[in-house]
């Protein structure tokens, strides 16, 4: 069976476990994978799914975003929505395809963000000081709409 160019982070989970001080066996049973899967993961035969490589993980005591950072799936950045990135790669609920395309999304948002602020800018200064960004208030204080429903009083 030819490579699929994932033999770095094959590497990598076996460097993780022999740090974890664990058998091939042993991970594989902590992981809920089988045996033979794992082997073929470690060698760079195959390319396991963001749910596989999230209860590899787990079985390490070791962040999954670092393990999709190796597998290519997310690329490395400063924190920039890592945590939201990981969630929705792990979530059981949506196929491959859905999550790549949230993916695709969020990236074109973070994109479009980007190219709107100026030069080095931290977005949360920007959003703090740009006025457009801030909600409307109504004459009371009060974010939008009728402070009476905020409270829960007939208007």
């Amino acid at each position: 069976m030819a490579s699929l160019n994932v033999g770095p982070l094959g590497e990598y989970i076996r460097e993780q476990r022999r740090n974890a001080q664990y058998s091939l066996r042993q991970l594989a049973e902590a992981a809920g994978v089988s045996n033979p899967y794992l082997s073929q993961i470690e060698r760079g035969l195959r390319k396991p799914s963001a749910e596989i490589l999230q209860q590899i993980a787990k079985a390490l005591r070791i962040s999954a975003e670092t393990l999709y950072v190796q597998a290519g799936i997310l690329e490395e950045r400063r924190g920039e929505g890592l945590e939201l990135r990981a969630s929705i790669l792990a979530d059981p609920l949506i196929n491959e395809q859905q999550k790549q395309a949230l993916l695709a999304v969020y990236d074109a948002f973070l994109k479009e963000n980007a190219a709107g602020r100026p030069s080095g800018a931290d977005p949360v200064k920007v959003a703090a000081t740009d006025p457009a960004k801030e909600p409307a208030t109504d004459q009371a204080g009060g974010v939008g709409g009728s402070t009476d429903e905020h409270r829960g009083e007939a208007p």
